[in-house]
């Protein structure tokens, strides 16, 4: 049975007890920051659907999709050749209608990215907070902003481990007496962070020896076609630790001792790795 009258009486029960948790609602500044950093997302979520739409419709029509050549203009050429693509009226107008879509969305990423920056610039708070994150390897203005949106206030962190854990970074766990089992992450808090953590976990291992040492020792106990994709997490997780004491200790990250580490290999990271995302636009660092 379930009544107002029967959950009320639990509530009550459970508030005498002690067993409900309050939440930190944040300040006014840290959600716009989260309105605006929600807004370019939305936006990168319509641009990238939009290469999908169009290679489908060429492929129903029995085209091909034209490669992207190499270099940075390599999508540019790509929209050109769409343009000019020789095809029926009514292919025609809808392969326009989705490549102005792309624009559109293209130039909202843009302006919104320049509005995050424009707000962060005139908050001495989140300013200071994106500094002390950019001086982290891997980590550039969108994640350290996107970061800062998504945690709030620093001086909620209660310790290192907590981060870990709201971006979905640690493994589940299935355990009785004295059998452990520990399986994939929990896949909790926002997939799309999750997502640029571990992007910036690429970036970091090209950039950082120790975390590439990390990264390597890692791939040595998963099966050869997941262990990039294991490693690159388990280096996100230590991404999220440094994230933690730098904002909890609120200065800038600094390497102790350089690690000597030959440099990544197309095999270790190529064949099974993580697939990476397109470029966004206005994000130069990421």
């Amino acid at each position: 049975m379930k009544t107002n009258r029967l959950d009320s009486r639990g509530l009550s029960e459970n508030l005498r007890g002690g067993q409900l948790k309050s939440i930190q609602v944040p300040s006014a500044v840290y959600r716009e920051l989260r309105h605006l950093t929600q807004l370019r997302d939305t936006f990168v979520s319509a641009m990238v659907a939009m290469k999908p739409r169009s290679k489908s419709l060429l492929v129903l029509e029995g085209s091909e999709f034209p490669p992207a050549p190499a270099g940075s203009q390599g999508a540019v050429l790509v929209k050109d050749h769409l343009r000019k693509l020789p095809c029926s009226t009514t292919v025609r107008f809808k392969l326009d209608q989705l490549l102005d879509s792309l624009a559109f969305n293209e130039k909202q990423v843009v302006k919104t990215t320049k509005e995050i920056r424009r707000f962060c610039q005139h908050e001495p708070e989140l300013l200071q907070c994106i500094k002390y994150l950019m001086t982290l390897p891997g980590i550039g203005w969108i994640v350290a902003s996107q970061l800062v949106a998504r945690i709030g206030d620093w001086r909620e962190l209660r310790n290192i481990r907590q981060l870990a854990g709201f971006l979905g970074l640690v493994p589940t766990e299935h355990s009785t007496g004295d059998r452990t089992e520990r399986g994939s992450i929990t896949h909790t808090g926002d997939p799309r962070l999750r997502s640029k953590l571990i992007q910036a976990a690429w970036s970091a291992i090209r950039q950082d020896g120790e975390l590439r040492e990390f990264f390597r020792s890692v791939c040595q106990t998963p099966p050869r076609p997941l262990a990039s994709r294991v490693a690159i997490v388990a280096v996100a997780r230590k991404l999220s630790v440094r994230i933690s004491v730098v904002l909890m200790n609120q200065r800038a990250y600094e390497i102790r001792k350089p690690v000597h580490s030959a440099p990544l290999t197309q095999e270790e990271t190529g064949p099974q790795g993580t697939p990476r995302r397109q470029a966004e636009p206005g994000a130069n660092n990421s």
